[in-house]
């Protein structure tokens, strides 16, 4: 994997993440205790050997420069390739309106001096563990011009996604965007392997037409043209691009067969050391069924929850399927029962907040209640 590249692109990735992408991207949403999205294929990609990684950046990337750094944390932070945060090169602010094509051309530098050979492009809101080593053998084996990466799923009524038909040959012949109405299980990983030439032959041609989105106008368009082979996916997905799908995939956690699965194999996500102390269970503290980060403070009731690093639940409160984001604090004798509480956010004495599995309640960053 020395002569593959990786590409996370963030250049218009759908979001419908409300107040959790106020302030930040989606590659940079929390998730699962103390993670954040990214960390999924960017693992993923440096657990298959791929040691230069860009990350084109979009808009509200400070926390995401913030948690990435230097990608030392991935084993990435070296004299030759490595990690690579690339913020939108524009002259003008209208330029930030255009597609990932046009971002990929203006920094089309990049991709000529990198020496690999094939590149993988994706996406952060697709939550797995995958090994893409077996996707670039597979690529090769099948002499595609284009390997995408997708799942066969009965269910994807909580997130967004692009269908896809794959005919008995194993050839993509059939693409919706995410509006589209296709009949089909088989949803886009937006995760595609290419060579490195045929990519940049995309970009000048696409741009030379006047078009600028990847996979709409470079893909979709040339589909019957390209050779484009399906790679199925056999482990657990999550595409995380909706307030519910993001909240039904947190729950999901809580289940040890899918943690194990998502969190250890083929290999182990990684993401930005913090060093907090162990979680600290009081007297009248009362966990189930829950996640806990490290530097909590318990004192109360928590009932299949995810608790984030350093969260403070005082006496009688009660926490029921709530996902509470990092330095909350939740006072005493509150109940909150199916809500997602962003950073920062503090709950006064004798409040009762509740919202719906299908509509959780959700309070932004910093608010108090």
């Amino acid at each position: 994997m020395k002569n593959v590249m990786g590409v996370i692109n963030l250049v218009n990735e759908l979001d419908d993440l409300e107040e959790l992408t106020y302030g930040r991207c989606v590659a940079s949403v929390p998730f699962g205790g103390r993670y954040r999205l990214v960390d999924f294929i960017m693992s993923s990609m440096v657990n298959s050997g791929v040691g230069n990684v860009a990350v084109f950046a979009h808009t509200k990337f400070r926390s995401l420069m913030d948690h990435l750094g230097s990608g030392k944390e991935w084993d990435l932070d070296r004299k030759r390739n490595g990690l690579f945060i690339l913020p939108p090169a524009v002259d003008e602010i209208q330029e930030m309106l255009k597609g990932d094509l046009y971002h990929f051309h203006k920094q089309r530098d990049y991709f000529y001096r990198s020496t690999q050979q094939y590149v993988i492009i994706s996406r952060s809101h697709m939550v797995c563990n995958i090994d893409l080593k077996d996707v670039m053998e597979s690529h090769r084996a099948s002499e595609a011009d284009i390997t995408l990466v997708y799942k066969d799923l009965d269910d994807t009524t909580n997130a967004k996604s692009r269908k896809i038909i794959v005919n008995d040959e194993g050839r993509v012949t059939v693409m919706h965007d995410h509006s589209g109405r296709l009949q089909s299980t088989k949803v886009s990983m937006e995760i595609f392997v290419m060579k490195k030439e045929l990519l940049l032959d995309l970009v000048e041609t696409s741009i030379a037409q006047g078009h600028d989105h990847f996979v709409r106008n470079a893909v979709m368009r040339n589909i019957e043209h390209l050779n484009i082979r399906g790679y199925e996916y056999k482990g657990y997905l999550g595409i995380v691009n909706t307030i519910q799908s993001y909240f039904h995939h947190s729950m999901n956690l809580l289940n040890p067969d899918v943690w194990s699965e998502l969190f250890y194999k083929p290999g182990l996500i990684y993401t930005k050391i913090k060093d907090e102390p162990p979680s600290k269970y009081l007297e009248n503290a009362n966990v189930r069924n829950s996640l806990i980060a490290n530097g909590c403070i318990i004192d109360g009731t928590v009932e299949n929850s995810i608790l984030f690093r350093a969260v403070k639940v005082n006496k009688g409160v009660h926490l029921k399927n709530c996902i509470v984001l990092q330095n909350c604090e939740i006072r005493e004798n509150v109940s909150i029962e199916n809500a997602i509480l962003d950073k920062d956010v503090i709950v006064k004495t004798g409040r009762e907040l509740k919202g719906d599995m299908a509509v959780p309640f959700i309070a932004a960053k910093k608010k108090i209640i």
